[in-house]
This record gives structure tokens, C-alpha cells and sequence, in this order.
């Protein structure tokens, strides 16, 4: 009689997880419940298993975060230099996303270390500009949180 009671009762929880989808295999490509995060296109190739989104407008990282962030346009050849020297929060910091939008219209976005490890301090993002004025919009995700920290023309002096 208590085989029986056991047998339902191992039935029934059986049943259940199936019923629940406890068993059913999971995908590595999809984003958890409750996820709204939008896809981030990449102009280079890379290999990130994290898409983030993009905020809209400049946010400060909170002070326990806060991170330095050097940009500048070279001359001659108009390059565009985001330079890491790392900071209070360098801990927390996952990723950093520079984009540029060029005086020709072209938009181009590169992460730091093409997402393969964490940027560290001394790192640097190099990115051709135009001889025009660009635009450059700089993105840091830390503690999973995505702030745009720099949005400045980069105008090209003719001195």
C-alpha cells in the first residue's frame, strides 16, 4: 500500500516538471525573462555574448564608478583616440563602446578590446575620423548597467 502511495506521489512530481518545462533543454542564445535589452550592430567582427542597450541621453556614472575617459582627434590623419586610464570604478567596468559618426554620414562602432576581456587601465581605442567634424558618443557598461558618458563633436582645427 505505501509502494503505491510513493509511486503516485513520484508520478505527480514527474509530471509536474514536465508540465513545468524544468526538462526541456535550454538555448544559450536566448535572453532571459524580462530581458529588453535591443541588439547592438558592430562594425568589426567580435565575439560578445552580451548585447547591451544604448541610453539616449549623458548619464554620470555614480561616484563609487566614476572612471576616466580621455578623447581626442589627431592631426595629421584625423584619428580619433579614446584612451582608459581606469579610476574609482575600474572594477566594475565591463565594457566600453565608442561610436562615431562621421562628417560623411558613415557610422562606426568599435568596443574597447573588441569585447574579449574587460578593459584595463592604459588601454586605448583608435578609430579613423575625417578631415570634417565628427561626432563621438562614448558608452561604458558597469555593474550591468549602460551609461553614455561622453557625446562631443570632434571638430578638426585648421590652425
Amino acid at each position: 500500500m505505501k509502494y503505491i502511495v510513493i509511486l503516485t506521489i513520484l508520478l505527480l512530481l514527474g509530471a509536474c516538471a514536465l508540465f513545468a518545462g524544468c526538462t526541456s533543454p535550454t538555448q544559450a542564445g536566448l535572453p532571459p525573462v524580462g530581458t529588453t535589452a535591443a541588439p547592438v550592430p558592430v562594425t568589426s567582427p567580435t565575439t560578445l555574448s552580451t548585447v547591451v542597450a544604448t541610453p539616449v541621453a549623458i548619464e554620470t556614472l555614480p561616484p563609487e564608478q566614476a572612471v576616466d575617459l580621455q578623447l581626442n582627434k589627431e592631426r595629421p590623419d584625423y584619428t580619433l583616440h579614446l584612451l582608459y586610464n581606469g579610476g574609482k570604478g575600474e572594477a566594475f567596468v565591463q565594457y566600453i563602446l565608442m561610436k562615431a559618426t562621421l562628417s560623411d554620414g558613415t557610422v562606426v562602432q568599435q568596443y574597447m578590446n573588441d569585447g574579449t576581456r574587460r578593459p584595463r587601465r592604459g588601454d586605448e581605442l583608435i578609430m579613423q575620423g575625417t578631415r570634417g567634424n565628427d561626432r563621438v558618443e562614448v558608452f561604458v557598461t558597469s555593474a550591468g548597467r549602460t551609461y553614455k558618458v561622453l557625446d562631443q563633436p570632434m571638430i578638426t582645427n585648421t590652425l
